[in-house]
Order: C-alpha cells, then structure tokens, then sequence
C-alpha cells in the first residue's frame, strides 16, 4: 500500500488562492476514482476537485473556511500500489493558510506521518459547480426573492445539501434529511445536525404543542456569505453614503408595460420594470456621466466610463450576487430583458462567470414585491451609485379635484458623498422619474 497526496489545484484566472466551503468526505472513508472530494470557492465561482484515484482518505488539510494556496497539500489518501509520497517522508504542513487550519488525522490518531508528494501532479478536472438550490431571481419589481435560512423547513421536492456521508448515515437510519435542521452554509446538514436529529433535540414540536428551543447554533461565515460581509464592510467602512428617496408614478408605464408584453410573441422575453429603468438610467447618465463611475479613493482618481454596466443585484438561496448587464448603452428594452433573463439563469444555475459577476459601474437593487417602503442601499463599492428599487403599490393620490388609484413605486438610491453632491444626486433620480413617468420618453433617441 502506499500514500496519494492530493494538492490545491491550480483554478485558472491566475488565482493563487481558494476558500474551502465544502468537504465530501471524511476521514476512513473509502473514495473512489473521479468522485468529488470537495468544493472550493473563488471570487465568485464555486469549483469541485474530484479524485484522480481510488483510495481511503486518511487525512484532510483544512477546515471550512479556512483559504487555501494554490499547490499546497489538501488530501492525502491510502492507495493501492506505491502512490505519490516517498516511503519515510515527513506529513504534509496543513494546507490553509490560516492558523486554524485542521491538523492532519494521522497525529491525532497516532499514526505515522505521511510525506510530501514526490513529483508534480496532474492537476484534476475541475468544473464550477451548479448551485444545488432553488431558483434566484434578478430583484426586479415584483420579482422579490428571499434565500432559505439554515436550518427551515424543506419543502416536498426540496433536496437537502449534504455530503454523501451525510446521506448514507441518513439512507442507514431511515431518516428523511428534509426534517433534519441544517447549520452548515446555505442550511447544509452536517453529521452534528444528524446527531441531534437522532438524539431527538431536533424534533418538531407535536401538532398544537409549545416547545421552549434552548439550542444555539455556531454557524461560520464562509464562502459568499463570508465574501458578501466583505464586501459590504468595505463599502460602509470606505464610502460616506447620502440617500436620496424620491416616490414615482408607474400607473403609465406599467400600462405600457403590460400592453408590450402582450404583443411580444413567443421569441421576446417578458418585460419586467427593470429593463425600462436602465434605460432611463442610460439616458440620466448621458446628462449626469459622473454617475457612473468606479471611485479610486487611494490614488484620488474617479474612473468615469463611457460604457454603461448595469449590476443588478440578485438575491441566492446562499446570499447576494451582481450579475452585470454590460454595454447597455447599445441594448434596447428587449435586448436588455434578454441580457438580464440569461444571466438571471446563470446566477440559478452557478454558472455565471467571473466577468458576468464583475465591471459594473453602478447598481440596481430591488426587493421587488417585499421591497418594503424606503430602503437604505449599500454602494457596491467602488461604484459611485446604487439605485434601489422599493414595492410598487396602488395609493390615493390627488389629482386636483378627487383622490385617485395609482400604482405608486419608491427609489431609494445611494451616492458616495465624496464625490457626488447631494444636488447632482437629486437632480439624476428626477431625471429618472421624468422618464419612468413618461414611458414614451424612455424610446426616444438623441
């Protein structure tokens, strides 16, 4: 027998580092060739490393959670013939590059140490990985979307996320893994959770029956939850925002809105009130081209582009993610509902690319229908701008003589006050009210 040390594989784009979020495995667990050991994350996307050989894993080099470089040992498994590591070699130093990086099995339990890989090795196969979850939408009005929190309830057809371990510990039990609480990232239920499923402290309560919940969950942040919390922390810690709240008449343009996605055929994506607000943001920014712009606060350099790229914030059952409708300065209403339609689809699948997640230069948030009334958005660092969308509903409003029904929407939109003031703030959502207020201008060119 001998010993296969799996490293870090290289994960293309020149990235020299990845976040474990995901193992598939255990130690003493028998894998076999081509099966998924774990997941790793990148900026943005989510890639698998599958095992070059058969074999049984006897130690693992990091935690959830932990970042760890590229080439740095990961795996190592016991396998058939001589394997990859010289005989009397030292164990491999753990593969994070954090200090709480997860000490090899083989010390804890005693057993000789392993020895780095001898020769290089082939870098596995990785693909990104499908987001094992239900669909994400573009925040679009009426389009409202919320994530799953850890440990809900999962519905009939739901697929709980679970390592294969996981599962055959469950299959042996005849346990059904959609009554177990998950407290893992995005709800996945790990063999603590099924311990306290069998232990009975994670029962439902009976039918009409008060139960006190006394437990508490450690949940790390890791991942894009971790990413996400990142991000915002730098956009609140970096940018002094000024929020601007303005209320908008869409009784005309949802009258358009509806008469054109009636006529659209069969080949036209339906239109939702996002594509018609980034074209009015298109024209704004024509008047207003500081608006979009990429702030360089360490050098004192405002980027302001030509190009309008439109991120759309969108809410995943494993937390928020910008897919970028770029150049939609040269897209009309449909093409920008097309554009927003697939990368829509790709955020559902996990499938979007590094560079459909990045490049924009000023954002569109939306709760759609839970949009509540006023909302605070947080710049997507380092744009300039967010404009958020808020709940469209149907309210009295005065039109001179009588009180009327009109289908009424609120912007609530966020400038970086360094460099945009709050008058240019106020006249660019006018001009945006203008326009979504006479959808007929929206379509005029020049």
């Amino acid at each position: 027998m001998g010993e296969h040390i799996i490293k870090m594989p290289d994960v293309g784009e020149g990235i020299a580092e990845a976040e474990l979020v995901e193992w598939h495995i255990e130690v003493g667990q028998i894998v076999r060739e081509d099966a998924v050991l774990a997941a790793v994350m990148t900026d943005k996307a989510t890639v698998e490393i599958p095992s070059p050989v058969d074999g049984k894993v006897l130690w693992l080099g990091a935690e959830i959670g932990d970042v760890v470089s590229v080439g740095a040992p990961l795996i190592r498994l016991e396998v058939e013939g001589e394997g990859n590591v010289a005989a009397g070699a030292a164990a491999p130093a753990a593969a994070a590059s954090k200090p709480a990086a997860a000490q090899p099995a083989d010390e804890e339990d005693g057993a000789p140490p392993a020895a780095p890989a001898q020769a290089a090795e082939p870098a596995p196969e990785l693909k990104t990985v499908p987001k094992p979850q239900p669909a994400a939408k573009p925040l679009g009005a009426g389009a409202g979307t919320v994530a799953m929190a850890p440990g809900a309830p999962r519905g009939e057809h739901e697929k709980p996320i679970a390592s294969p371990a996981v599962r055959h510990r469950a299959r042996e039990a005849g346990v059904d893994l959609r009554q177990v609480r998950g407290t893992g990232p995005a709800g996945r239920i790990t063999h603590e959770d099924l311990d306290r499923f069998f232990a009975g402290q994670d029962q439902r309560p009976a039918a009409g029956g008060l139960v006190a919940d006394t437990s508490v969950s450690e949940i790390k942040v890791v991942g894009l939850r971790r990413r996400i919390a990142e991000q915002m922390t730098l956009s609140k810690s970096r940018i002094p925002h000024i929020t601007y709240v303005e209320e908008v008449d869409v009784t005309a343009l949802e009258e358009l809105r509806g008469k054109l996605n009636a006529e659209k055929g069969r080949d036209r994506p339906k239109l939702t009130i996002l594509p018609f607000l980034m074209r009015a943001m298109v024209k704004a920014i024509a008047e207003q081209p500081r608006l979009n712009a990429r702030y360089d606060d360490q050098a004192g350099i405002i980027h302001q582009y030509g190009g309008v790229h439109i991120g759309v914030a969108a809410q995943t059952p494993t937390g928020l993610v910008v897919p970028v409708v770029k150049h939609t300065e040269a897209r009309d209403i449909w093409a920008c509902a097309a554009e927003l339609s697939r990368l829509a689809e790709a955020a559902r699948n996990g499938t979007a690319t590094r560079e459909e997640l990045t490049g924009s230069t000023i954002t569109i948030t939306s709760l759609g229908a839970l949009g509540g009334v006023v909302t605070t958005p947080v710049i997507n660092h380092p744009e300039v701008a967010i404009i958020g969308v808020n709940k469209m509903m149907i309210r009295p409003v005065w039109d001179g003589s009588a009180f009327v029904p009109r289908k009424m929407m609120n912007l609530s939109s966020s400038f970086d006050h360094r460099v945009i003031d709050g008058w240019d703030a106020a006249v660019f959502v006018q001009r945006i009210r203008s326009l979504l207020e006479t959808p007929a201008t929206i379509f005029i060119e020049g």
